[in-house]
């Protein structure tokens, strides 16, 4: 569908906000900048996230951090550490953030000489690691090639605790990923918000603030955009729009973004609009495009798209929610993300985690692109089914996703994909599979799937060869009875055979895996971790990590609870954020002491331990046997076989 362009006077400004990732960019603005660059708009971004660490974490703001702890009477022991080495830390900082970023790699050699970066706490982890022989700590894990994996790891280490130190000591809300995360999750009442914003800005804020009006001054928009993916990125964004509101009071600041489309859906709060003229809801694209016109004085106040607004200038004038029906912009007429404007070259490369999956999110400078708009199952009990990002699915041709494909490449020189579909539809990656090997175009790429049957050994070997290394999907609870009452549409001997599938086309598998779900028994844990390890031992899955279930209002849990045997436990009154839901399960189970033994056993299966142990012994209580046959994935993948 076109439109006639906008004026070119307008001028859109979108910005990530801290903290979302270090090695990558939020793809957020990525996409909106090209789909309202598609549009005739003169559109622009920046990631005032990454720019905020490599400020703090460079030799002038160690310096400044230094200078801050000076004038404190008491610090933490870590604290006092850093103060002990600081000569070395300063002397270091630089050479570690080159490296992390890929432009020394020759320095890997002193990292690993144990040697050249000084050694806080986070370092005390690889003493889990030692042999009994007294060897490498981490040559298990990196063996002898793997010198650049192992520095990376050791100079990741050397800046969490240099995180640590910020924390103790400037901002005890700060990290890398979840900053000031309590302020804004689930957070019923806007008050611990508005609290915070209103104290005197600590090193960590005034560094944003002079981040994001630099920015401001350099792009002169007309509007701000902040996308705030996660709550922990929600504090830094009012930050940011609190700095650009005093500096240019005219200047219309925008929120949107998944934590909003997820959140802030019932939003009555009339303070958010001292920080932001507009919030926005869902898919952006539409919104945006009457939002746009709105400030260009092309449309009433009355014709907008999922736009909430403060109906007067005043703190306690109404907050109105306006949604003129429009058609949402179809996926396929979105356009082709751009990285343009943002620092490809410095990001960090990051090996937090030794599980092979999660590296993936922190580990390279991934382009992260969407097969399809939702999800094509959208039926899963604890997934927010009824929100547009699930609800709503569109797909498009293999010829635009490879369009699109080409064209990042070209721009950004990189040819690493992430695809961050909920659950990537096999059709669809069976047409880019061909398209990709019928065109030449050579690419790594990795998502997350549902593992449905459609995904057959000769589909598995056919994405692999089109470049796929790693697929994740959800096993949740390897328990029939649940899966069935979760709706995956699953069941643990299909999840068998098409991780095995997987496998053995030399793809990564990792499964997300999940405990306390409503009616689950102690018997249910007990067994679906037996079930894990057999996957484990039949070289079906390599990785995998469980989650606590989490009940959320948007969820078949959170609206129709009677049908999970539980009972919700009432919100409390507020006009902000509303998503997590506590519930009574009468059933009792302890399941945080559960959850240790089997996050414990996991850690072991991954790393190739404990395949031939009884499950019952990670647990520091008594439990039930197991109920499952000790050949049970055996058995299915033999079934398999034979047919």
């Amino acid at each position: 569908m076109s439109t006639s362009p906008l004026r070119k006077s307008l001028r859109v400004l979108s910005l990530i906000p801290p903290m979302t990732q270090l090695n990558t960019p939020y793809p957020s603005t990525a996409y909106i900048t090209g789909f309202l660059r598609s549009r005739g708009v003169d559109a622009v971004q920046a990631d005032v996230a990454l720019a905020l660490v490599l400020r703090l974490f460079s030799k002038e703001g160690l310096q400044s951090i230094h200078s801050e702890i000076e004038k404190q009477e008491q610090t933490t022991e870590r604290v006092a550490l850093f103060m002990e080495q600081f000569d070395r830390y300063s002397a270091t900082i630089t050479a570690a953030i080159n490296f992390l970023q890929g432009k020394d790699s020759t320095l890997a050699h002193r990292i690993n000489s144990r040697s050249f970066l000084p050694e806080g706490p986070r370092f005390d982890t690889l003493e889990v690691y030692v042999d009994d022989e007294g060897g490498d700590p981490l040559a298990w894990a990196f063996g002898a090639l793997g010198a650049q994996d192992k520095a990376r790891h050791l100079a990741t280490l050397y800046l969490n605790d240099l995180a640590d130190v910020l924390k103790d000591a400037i901002d005890p809300r700060f990290e890398f990923v979840r900053y000031a995360e309590s302020l804004a999750g689930s957070q019923p009442t806007f008050d611990p918000l508005a609290d915070a914003l209103a104290k005197p800005l600590t090193l960590v804020d005034q560094t944003l603030v002079s981040i994001a009006l630099t920015a401001f001054a350099e792009h002169q928009p007309t509007v701000v955009l902040l996308s705030v993916p996660f709550p922990g990125s929600v504090y830094a964004a009012f930050r940011i729009a609190q700095a650009i509101k005093a500096h240019s009071p005219h200047t219309t600041l925008v929120l949107g973004g998944g934590y909003v489309n997820t959140e802030l859906r019932e939003l009555a709060e009339p303070r958010v609009f001292d920080y932001f003229d507009f919030v926005t809801l869902d898919a952006g694209e539409r919104p945006l495009l009457a939002l746009l016109e709105h400030v260009q004085g092309k449309r009433g106040v009355q014709r907008l798209v999922r736009t909430f607004m403060r109906e007067s200038t005043q703190e306690g004038g109404k907050v109105k929610y306006i949604n003129l029906a429009e058609p949402d912009v179809p996926f396929s007429d979105v356009g082709t993300p751009t990285w343009d404007g943002l620092p490809l070259d410095k990001y960090l490369s990051l090996l937090d985690m030794l599980n092979p999956m999660h590296r993936l999110w922190s580990d390279g400078r991934w382009n992260k692109l969407t097969v399809a708009h939702g999800c094509y199952w959208k039926k899963c009990s604890f997934c927010d089914v009824s929100l547009d990002y699930i609800s709503r699915y569109e797909g498009t041709t293999a010829e635009e996703l490879v369009n699109r494909i080409e064209t990042i490449v070209q721009e950004t020189g990189q040819t690493g994909f992430h695809f961050v579909d909920e659950a990537a539809p096999p059709k669809a990656l069976k047409a880019l599979a061909a398209e990709l090997q019928a065109r030449g175009t050579a690419i790594s790429w990795w998502g997350n799937i549902r593992f449905e049957k459609s995904f057959t050994p000769d589909l598995c070997q056919e994405l692999a060869d089109s470049g796929c290394i790693a697929i994740s999907g959800g096993l949740e609870v390897a328990s029939d009875r649940l899966l069935k009452l979760m709706k995956k549409g699953v069941s643990v001997e299909q999840v068998a055979r098409v991780t095995k599938g997987f496998s053995d086309a030399g793809i990564l598998v990792h499964a997300y895996l999940m405990y306390g779900f409503p009616t689950q028994t102690v018997q249910d844990t007990v067994d679906a971790l037996e079930y894990v390890r057999q996957l484990f031992a039949a070289g079906c899955i390599q990785s995998g990590f469980f989650h606590r279930f989490a009940c959320t209002v948007h969820s078949p849990v959170g609206m129709a609870p009677q049908d999970y045997g539980v009972k919700l436990v009432a919100l409390p009154e507020g006009q902000f954020a509303k998503n997590d839901i506590a519930f009574i399960d009468p059933s009792g189970v302890d399941h945080d002491a559960l959850g240790v033994a089997l996050n414990k056993a996991l850690y072991n299966y991954m790393h190739g331990i404990g395949l031939d142990t009884n499950v019952r012994s990670w647990f520091d209580m008594k439990v039930p046997k197991t109920k499952v046959a000790p050949d049970f994935i055996e058995r299915a993948l033999g079934i398999s076989a034979r047919r």
